[in-house]
C-alpha cells in the first residue's frame, strides 16, 4: 500500500518562502512521476509542478520561476521550494504519484492527505 505524507500546516507572510516535503512509503511503480497539486477554496485542483524519475521538472506557468521541485529517490522524498509567495498561493497542497507525466488530476494514482498553506498579506 502506497502512502504519501506531506509536512505539516504552514503559514507565511507575503514575499516569504517555505519548503514543503512529502515522504512516500510503500511499493511505487518503477517509472513513477511525482507531482504537487494545489486547491484553493472554491477553486478546482490544479497542478503546481511535476518531476520525472530522471529528475526532469515541469512547472505550471503561474509559478513563474518562483517554485522549485526536487526529489531524493533514495529516501522516497519529494520537496517543493516556494519563494516570493503571495496570498494567491494560499491553498491546500497535495503530493501525488501519477501514472504518467501528464499533470492533470485524473492521472493521479495516489494522493497525499494535503497540507494547508496560508500566505497573509
Amino acid at each position: 500500500q502506497v502512502q504519501l505524507k506531506e509536512s505539516g500546516e504552514v503559514s507565511v507572510q507575503a514575499g516569504g518562502s517555505l519548503k514543503l516535503s512529502c515522504v512516500v512509503s510503500g511499493s511505487l511503480p518503477a517509472r513513477r512521476y511525482m507531482a504537487w497539486f494545489r486547491q484553493a477554496p472554491g477553486k478546482e485542483r490544479e497542478a503546481v509542478a511535476g518531476i520525472s524519475i530522471e529528475g526532469v521538472p515541469t512547472y505550471a506557468t503561474y509559478t513563474k520561476g518562483r517554485f522549485d521541485i526536487s526529489q531524493d529517490i533514495s529516501v522516497n522524498t519529494l520537496w517543493l521550494q516556494m519563494d516570493g509567495l503571495t496570498p494567491e498561493d494560499t491553498a491546500m497542497y497535495y503530493c501525488a504519484v501519477l501514472r504518467r507525466s501528464q499533470l492533470i488530476p485524473r492521472e493521479v494514482q495516489y494522493w497525499g492527505q494535503g497540507t494547508p498553506v496560508t500566505v497573509s498579506s
